[in-house]
């Protein structure tokens, strides 16, 4: 898989990223983070209408080598998760940053939020400065 880094894309140094789309964030796995953790074997989401909060874990993502808890860039209320990845969560490695998104979420204070959050260049300097 190549590992790219979207440059419409933000990321956490714990290797999640968002989108934002008006108040919708789309929430999902770096190709660097999923190329580190090997074949995905399981996914665990939260439902729609849940609540997330930035800082607090909202799922897993497991693989042969490691089970990692999955952060939010973002506070506010699932209003879509990628079933098609629940079902088959070995798919992410396809297209992490299209097909391969987590959640959508409606943000609670969209001009408050992403304050920890990296550029792709820095996201891309810290990943590839860990790989030395």
């Amino acid at each position: 898989m190549e590992i790219t880094y979207p440059e419409d894309l933000q990321y956490l140094d714990s290797h999640e990223y968002v989108r934002m789309e008006g108040e919708i964030a789309t929430i999902g796995v770096s190709a660097f983070a999923i190329d580190q953790l090997g074949d995905i074997v399981f996914l665990e989401l939260p439902e729609i209408g849940d609540a997330i909060e930035v800082g607090e874990s909202f799922g897993t993502i497991e693989s042969v080598k490691a089970v990692e808890d999955l952060y939010p860039p973002v506070s506010g209320t699932v209003v879509e998760r990628n079933e098609t990845l629940i079902d088959a969560p070995e798919d992410i490695a396809e297209d992490p940053y299209g097909e391969g998104w987590l959640l959508k979420v409606r943000v609670d204070n969209p001009d408050e939020e992403l304050v920890d959050i990296l550029s792709a260049a820095e996201y891309r300097a810290q990943v590839e400065g860990e790989e030395d």
